[in-house]
């Protein structure tokens, strides 16, 4: 074997929180595991959120272009030359692939089944080195897979939520939050306590002192003391698995095709298990590439609808805080000393995190937040302490023709198959959007008036980057792609991860539900090795 070989006990593909649920796990019981991941280490921790950096803890706001520039969108429709999908013999003169290889143009995209913001974070860390933490557990009716039973759900999401450090009272002292709660709670006054308006969960924790400092979670906190170093564990960051070679039986995974990106050489890493943690689009077309191409792969995508707007706190609500014994102290420390300050909010005053369940009767997910990734336009003369950001995330029905294909002729900026969606609504996926959006705006009007220019709006399709179902789990290898331990069916030593193994119709958050997943797979698969 050369030099540029390995050999492993496991090689997981992908570095998010997912992946690292897996590694975590796999190296805890002494198993050796090697991870690969297309892109760069952002930090010096692997996997760190990059909100944690002081700058961005201070002024929200320009944490914004951050997110942008780690977002690569997926397929562009490229309209000037779509001809060339059509025309093999390139007779314009042109590679056939070159609108594709230049700027992810695809020219097999068609504009209206497109999922337009569909991105992937090529970074140690994938989506979690920017995602906003939201972690709420899956309605136990209306969102999650039923192959699951209920007493191992709760382990897993209990297990999920020590290793994500997640959190509901982190921002309970934000007197905007506790307003904004009062507000909504008299307003949404119907809702049974379970699913009343409440804090948001988060994957975040307060740093100790008087700075307001916090951490948030992101995949080097999944993988805790093996982010710093270990025996049995071993990162290469730039270095995207291009296939998964299969053996002669074509039952088992023999051994992985690994380009280094960065020394521009070709590796093969023998494992005697793989796990694909990629994402819900790069981790089929991986699939793909390889050569696995069972019907179900691709199908019964599902992504969020979301509704937004920002609103301006009506001064009504911002009059309580003078008077409220709750947040009398708060204000009138912060009078004394800013004496000419005439907005009542303290100043550091923890953004709002508030949450509104998905339940029976409501079929969505509200969320109150001052999110970096604006969707509005900045108004530079509101004080950013009256503004609060409303985004309602819809169910879609997951259907077998709403799906993410791969090009065996164009390809992506890394040279894999280009993907092309083809999703569209079905009637009541729209009727519960609309119904989503009048529930939105009795929210938004029982808080304040409309930013201008941030009105209420249905926001691009993707942009919520919560695509699901792409490889789902389920016990038919007819409609599924892995097994409820996510071993992908016909293969013994393949295991897939990530939000794409969702089967389910959700609305809500699907990262802690994608870890919880994970960590069920990686227990089956340590009971296998060891």
């Amino acid at each position: 074997m050369s030099h540029t070989d390995y050999r492993v006990d496991v090689l997981i593909v992908g570095s998010g929180p997912v992946g690292a649920s897996f590694a975590r796990t796999l190296v805890g019981a002494g198993i050796d595991v090697l991870m690969v991941e297309a892109g760069a280490q952002l930090a010096r921790r692997p996997g760190s959120n990059l909100k944690n950096i002081y700058i961005y803890q201070r002024d929200n706001n320009l944490f914004s272009s951050v997110i942008r520039g780690n977002l690569y969108t997926l397929s562009v429709p490229d309209s000037a030359h779509a001809e060339l999908a059509v025309d093999p013999a390139g007779a314009h003169g042109l590679p056939t692939n070159w609108g594709c290889a230049r700027h992810n143009e695809n020219p097999d995209q068609d504009p209206y089944r497109n999922i337009p913001a569909a991105s992937a974070s090529y970074a140690v860390g994938g989506m979690a080195t920017h995602w906003t933490c939201a972690t709420p557990r899956h309605h136990p009716v209306l969102e999650r897979y039923g192959g699951i039973g209920s007493d191992e759900w709760d382990r897993c999401y209990t297990e999920a939520e020590a290793l994500l450090t997640v959190s509901n009272r982190e921002f309970e002292h934000s007197v905007r939050q506790r307003l904004i709660i009062d507000a909504l709670r008299d307003e949404f006054s119907e809702l049974p306590e379970q699913y009343a308006v409440q804090s948001l969960p988060l994957a975040v924790k307060r740093r100790g002192g008087e700075g307001g400092m916090v951490t948030w979670a992101g995949a080097d906190t999944v993988l805790g003391d093996i982010a710093e170093g270990n025996a049995h564990f071993s990162l290469l960051p730039q270095h995207l698995c291009t296939r998964l070679v299969p053996d002669s039986a074509g039952t088992r995974i023999d051994h992985a095709e690994v380009r280094d990106l960065e020394g521009a050489r070709e590796l093969s890493v023998a494992a005697d298990h793989f796990v694909v943690c990629a994402g819900a689009v790069l981790t089929p077309q991986l699939l793909w590439a390889s050569g696995i191409r069972p019907d179900p792969l691709g199908r019964y995508l599902t992504e969020h609808p979301m509704a937004f707007c920002q609103v301006v706190l009506l001064d009504r609500l911002l009059d309580r805080l003078g008077t409220d014994p709750r947040f009398a102290p708060d204000v009138q420390r912060h009078r004394d000393l800013f004496p000419d300050d005439h907005v009542p909010v303290p100043v550091g005053d923890p953004e709002p995190s508030v949450w509104l369940p998905l339940s029976e009767g409501r079929l969505w997910h509200g969320q109150i937040t001052r999110d970096a990734l604006q969707f509005g336009v900045e108004v530079p003369h509101v004080d950013d302490r009256l503004i609060a950001d409303l985004r309602w995330f819809g169910l879609v029905d997951p259907r077998p023709e709403n799906r993410v294909t791969f090009s065996d002729r164009h390809t992506d900026i890394h040279g894999m198959p280009q993907p092309t969606f083809d999703f569209s609504f079905s009637d009541d996926d729209a009727a519960r959007q609309h119904a989503m959006m009048e529930d939105m705006l009795r929210a938004a009007t029982a808080l304040g008036g409309f930013l201008p220019q941030a009105e209420p709006r249905f926001t691009t399709l993707g942009l919520p980057n919560h695509i699901a179902g792409t490889v789902r789990m389920g016990k038919d290898p007819r409609i599924s792609v892995v097994n409820n331990d996510s071993r992908v069916w016909g293969f013994d030593n393949l295991y897939l991860g990530g939000n794409g193994v969702i089967p389910t119709a959700t609305a809500s958050n699907p990262t802690l539900t994608s870890v919880a997943m994970a960590l069920k797979a990686a227990h089956h698969l340590t009971g296998r090795l060891k």
